[in-house]
């Protein structure tokens, strides 16, 4: 299943999507380095630093087209399997820092992950819907459906 994006209203847009793999599995993948690193860079080779607790920070470099993407964040707040918040900001657009909203909803032995991203202004937030963010998005998440089946 594809993932399915909305525009909530003028500061957030939510994407949804259903992962055949246990809640804690797919929470997992999201918060262990050894994880991230096999699926968040929608399959390119991916460099991850976390200290993943409450105020730790986060730094991924994903290695594509012969160019480094570099994006950080810090964790805000972590509810293991059920929910994770963290900023999110790349670096080749500094300032511009949303808030992500994972929640992760078990359903008959399957995850439905919903993402609620949170802008500072209505212009960062068509800025996201403008770059790709979409199709982005879509390939990391095949890229976890994908790991997932390998690790369950």
């Amino acid at each position: 299943m594809g993932s399915k994006v909305k525009i909530l209203n003028d500061l957030e847009i939510q994407m949804s999507r259903i992962f055949d793999a246990p809640r804690e599995l797919v929470f997992e993948a999201h918060t262990k380095p050894e994880h991230v690193k096999n699926w968040w860079g929608r399959g390119n080779p991916l460099d991850v630093e976390m200290d993943f607790r409450v105020g730790g920070k986060y730094r991924f470099v994903e290695h594509a087209d012969g160019e480094a993407y570099g994006f950080r964040g810090e964790y805000k707040e972590i509810d293991a399997p059920d929910k994770l918040v963290y900023t999110f900001e790349w670096e080749g657009m500094p300032g511009h820092i949303s808030t992500d909203t994972l929640v992760f909803t078990e359903q008959d032995g399957k995850t439905l992950l919903t993402a609620t991203t949170r802008f500072s202004n209505i212009e960062d937030r068509d800025g996201m819907l403008a770059s790709g963010m979409e199709d982005g998005a879509e390939q990391s998440h095949q890229a976890l459906d994908a790991y997932l089946k390998t690790i369950s």
